[in-house]
């Protein structure tokens, strides 16, 4: 049987607006849409909101530091915290502003870390500073380093509520969700989108606009869009991010990071707002969904660690959790931003496909779901 969801529009000709994928930008995509005034149907292949990216990460609201100015990430992560921590605070949903430290353990690293002051401050930034060991033990005591970038503004945010308090406000803004449905096929029409989506059994749905926010699966759902030329479609790998959580009690009360790494930020240290600490993300390329941590990679956990942890006991981590980010290749090249590809690329009016959502993501979702926004009201 197809989702009661789809009851409501059987009766109908043309849908306003469908979502794919209610991951924490596919909500706040269609609470936006929604609080525009459209008619907003999200269609979501698992039988609940943001069971893949948007659950499996670090829970981070990012300041803005490590972005190319005027990229993507850069613009939507500087204003997705602002309109993050408001919505919480409207919302009430958990987070803790506990800042963050960037954390230099070799001489060749101070270069980067200078680097990452002026690159955040073009972004907008304006409350970083670098601080000395001494002021670093001062705020960690347990941390060892020749240097470190404080980030007042970065916080924690409990993800799920957040996904929660999107979903209500969009409801209550009319849009509905159909969970347990798949898109098959979409096919341009004169009218829209005529799409085939299987829930139980297929029914058809024709959308005037259609956005894709499948997350791990955009790259496959814009392959099926049957219209649009495929140029503008990137390649996808996935990287993997192994988290590891510490048995013992947390001696810190800031967010860690050692300088970025290639695919990643680097094996950090980040709390829960219970105050439990966990290390992670790593970076391990997969060609499949797997999301078993390997107990074996603690030992690497263990040697990135002391660098700045040098207090860290053997045998103290244990296996916690994996997530896996959408890395988007184009031309054989990884691309280090987010794609969000709208009519000035493909050439259809009402097709916004988002590719390579990992982080900032989170912390960018609202001012994603605004320029989505834009897109599909052609102001941009």
């Amino acid at each position: 049987m197809a989702s009661p969801v789809f009851s409501a529009y059987c009766m109908t000709d043309i849908v306003d607006c469908v979502v794919v994928g209610a991951g924490v930008v596919g909500l706040a995509v269609a609470r936006q849409l929604a609080r525009d005034g459209r008619d907003v149907l999200v269609i979501e292949a698992e039988d609940s909101i943001g069971t893949q990216t948007s659950s499996r990460n670090s829970e981070v609201i990012h300041a803005g530091i490590y972005y190319q100015p005027g990229s993507l990430k850069a613009r939507f992560c500087r204003r997705g915290r602002d309109l993050l921590y408001a919505f919480c605070d409207d919302y009430h949903v958990g987070y803790r502003r506990c800042g963050k430290l960037i954390v230099v353990t070799a001489p060749e690293q101070l270069d980067t870390l200078r680097e990452l002051l002026a690159r955040g401050e073009a972004n907008g930034v304006e409350d970083l500073s670098l601080v000395s060991p001494e002021e670093v033990q001062a705020l960690e005591p347990e941390i060892r380093c020749l240097a470190a970038l404080h980030s007042p503004s970065t916080g924690l945010i409990d993800s799920h509520a957040l996904m929660i308090a999107l979903q209500g406000d969009a409801e209550a803004h009319g849009a509905m969700i159909a969970f347990s449905s798949q898109v098959r096929t979409a096919v341009v029409t004169p009218e829209g989108f005529a799409l085939q989506v299987a829930g139980g059994e297929e029914i058809e749905i024709v959308a005037r606009s259609l956005v894709n926010c499948a997350g791990l699966g955009a790259v496959d759902l814009a392959n099926k869009i049957v219209g649009p030329a495929k140029t503008h479609i990137p390649g996808q790998r996935l990287a993997k991010g192994n988290y590891f959580r510490l048995s013992a009690r947390s001696p810190f009360d800031h967010l860690i990071y050692p300088v970025p790494e290639p695919g990643g930020l680097g094996v950090h240290v980040t709390l829960d707002l219970g105050g439990q600490a966990r290390f992670g993300p790593d970076v391990q390329w997969v060609e499949d969904l797997d999301y078993d941590v390997d107990a074996g990679r603690a030992e690497a956990f263990h040697d990135q660690i002391r660098k700045y942890w040098p207090g860290l006991e053997a045998g103290s981590l244990v296996p916690d959790y994996a997530g896996i980010r959408p890395k988007i290749v184009v031309g054989g090249n990884l691309q280090i931003d987010f794609m969000i590809c709208g009519e000035e690329q493909h050439g259809v009016s009402g097709l916004v496909n988002l590719f390579g959502i990992e982080s900032p993501g989170l912390t960018s979702c609202l001012a994603i779901a605004e320029y989505v926004g834009a897109l599909v009201a052609g102001r941009r």
